[in-house]
């Protein structure tokens, strides 16, 4: 069975497949004599059936499975000989001319994965971030929950915390409650007209122009201000275009914080109480957050590095079963979302560039973990699972789910060894150290 290795484009492959005709009819032959003993037919006795009806019925499936199948272990066969590292699966197509009477023979077109050279780590220079968690990170964190559990109280009557002060305009914190409107070209529009709205001044729910609009009124006070709608806002009715509003103040309440006592604390989860605890665990939980947003940086910046230095071509196919997986789970998000995806019509190519860097660096870091031996070993996805399971209420429980379920121990495999990996580059390479502000870190998106 001779083969032939044709270089096509970049890393497209032809492999030329013969196969003897005399094998596919013997083996055609032998598979449709078993099928005889069991084959039905009106007026035959199970088994009974004459064989030139069990071929003539069955002969043509059987051949193209028979036929299937050498060629797939024909070019299996042909791909190990040849040291072929394959790309997905191949294209088989029919070879017609210059065939041995005797053999069929097929064209293989397929690809191969690249030869991968990483240049010299030590050259590159990678910036590593870091973040410090201070007591009043702790201490701001604690004020936001704060007001998450304020109670709201109207401003200037007397209750058990007070009448809120001597101002009774509305600030930042206050609750407000209005009736507004609003107009475009003198035209109310939908959406744009409300009563006895309410919403916390200086918490960004609502367009600057509102809040601020809203600031310093009380209640009986009306004001009338312009508002720009931003291009990209969600109602298209009126995304770029300019309104008139008129707001009424109605109501405004002073929010009463809750003190940072027991009480609060067993709010927060802490059975005894203990506001030590409360804050070793608040700050605990910030540091998780911390490490995992800085992980993230520090990893995009790595991989942006190794970018630079690793030049080679993709596998298309490879690409393409990406583009296949990213399209599939938009779909799964969108519809977890609630929206009609088949409203929706993704172009292919919107996805490719996402689909490339991932196939890219998929395959990059295959070959730093192969060149180094870099492994994912049972210390290391122990420790990754029990410090995924540590913010949880039963961590054991947590920690077993993840090292027992087969999908979520391959997750935490996969994690560990990327997380070798950029270890691995930052040790080789120069890592210039930056500290990024708490505030500007948490800013920024998980």
């Amino acid at each position: 069975m001779a083969t032939v290795v044709e270089n096509l484009e970049k890393l497209e492959r032809r492999l030329t497949l013969n196969i003897p005709k005399s094998d596919v009819q013997s083996e055609v032959e032998k598979r449709l004599k078993i099928r005889a003993r069991t084959a039905k037919a009106p007026g035959f006795r199970p088994g009974k059936v004459p064989f030139k009806m069990v071929a003539a019925q069955y002969g043509y499936q059987t051949e193209n499975e028979v036929l299937n199948e050498m060629v797939g272990a024909a070019f299996g066969d042909a791909a190990r000989e040849s040291d072929l590292r394959v790309a997905g699966y191949p294209r088989f197509e029919p070879k017609t001319d210059d065939v041995a009477e005797e053999m069929i023979a097929f064209h293989a077109i397929f690809e191969v994965y690249p030869e991968i050279a990483i240049n010299d780590l030590s050259g590159l220079e990678i910036e590593k971030v870091s973040t410090e968690v201070s007591d009043e990170e702790v201490t701001k964190t604690i004020d936001i929950l704060r007001k998450r559990q304020a109670h709201f109280h109207v401003k200037g009557e007397q209750g058990e915390h007070g009448d809120g002060g001597p101002d009774a305009s509305a600030q930042d914190g206050d609750r407000v409650t209005i009736d507004f409107v609003g107009k475009i070209d003198g035209v109310e529009f939908e959406g744009g007209k409300a009563e006895d709205f309410q919403f916390v001044l200086g918490e960004g729910r609502m367009l600057p122009e509102f809040d601020a609009a809203a600031h310093g009124l009380k209640v009986g006070e009306s004001k009338t201000f312009p508002l720009s709608f931003p291009a990209d806002y969600h109602g298209k009715d009126v995304a770029g275009k300019t309104a008139e509003f008129t707001i009424t103040m109605k109501q405004v309440e002073w929010g009463h914080l809750p003190e940072v006592n027991e009480d609060f604390a067993k709010a927060l989860g802490v059975p005894d109480g203990d506001v030590n605890k409360m804050r070793q665990d608040i700050k605990d939980n910030l540091l998780r957050e911390v490490k995992n947003r800085l992980n993230g940086i520090n990893k995009n910046n790595v991989m942006d590095a190794l970018l630079k230095v690793s030049e080679f071509d993709i596998p298309k196919v490879l690409q393409e079963q990406e583009i296949d997986q990213i399209m599939e789970s938009t779909r799964r998000d969108m519809a977890q979302r609630g929206m009609n995806q088949n409203d929706v019509q993704f172009p292919r190519e919107m996805f490719a560039p996402q689909a490339e860097r991932r196939v890219r660096l998929g395959m990059i870091l295959g070959k730093i973990m192969k060149d180094n031996n870099i492994d994912a070993g049972q210390e290391k996805i122990t420790a990754k699972a029990e410090e995924m399971a540590a913010s949880y209420e039963n961590p054991k429980m947590v920690r077993d789910y993840y090292l027992n379920d087969k999908t979520r121990r391959s997750e935490l495999e996969a994690l560990v060894l990327e997380e070798s990996v950029i270890d691995f580059v930052f040790s080789k390479a120069k890592a210039i150290e930056k500290t990024m502000p708490f505030e500007e870190l948490m800013a920024q998106q998980a």
